[in-house]
């Protein structure tokens, strides 16, 4: 994946008090100042739907046309042969689909909407990371760390 950067800038609503950094005292906001900027990462996304995927996990998961619909045409005749394997199949995949585990095979993101239940997957190595609002992350070190 290519991964983009978009420049995202934020209006707060008329009538909110905010301080913004730097400055002395607090200010009300008309609602069509831009306060600040920030930058975002940008998903790649080819059209496979979130709420469609679960639906049909739930409702048609033991066909496998959940499997289908993201790309996954083995595990999909696989399920359809079996019966979701005996139903355990079903209930294992859309555990897997609610929490984003399992996306479309293609290797893009769902499409969710900018509200949606977009999960932010946070990786664990020798340090573990804490996360901050939407993107920002911190390191602290692990006590086995050399200072």
């Amino acid at each position: 994946k290519q991964w983009y950067q978009r420049r995202v800038r934020g209006k707060p609503k008329k009538g909110v008090w905010c301080k913004l950094e730097g400055e002395e005292f607090a200010q009300e906001w008309d609602g069509a100042t831009i306060a600040n900027t920030k930058e975002l990462p940008c998903r790649y996304v080819t059209g496979y739907d979130y709420r469609t995927a679960l639906i049909l996990s739930v409702f048609m998961g033991m066909f496998g046309i959940d499997r289908f619909y993201l790309g996954y045409y083995a595990i999909g005749l696989l399920k359809f042969c079996t019966f979701g394997f005996f139903l355990l199949g079903q209930l294992v995949d859309i555990i897997l689909i609610a929490t984003q585990t399992v996306g479309p095979a293609d290797g893009s993101d769902y499409l969710i909407s900018q509200y949606g239940p977009i999960l932010n997957k946070v990786g664990m190595e020798n340090h573990t990371f804490y996360q901050y609002g939407s993107y920002y992350f911190k390191q602290v070190l692990s006590p086995h760390d050399e200072h």
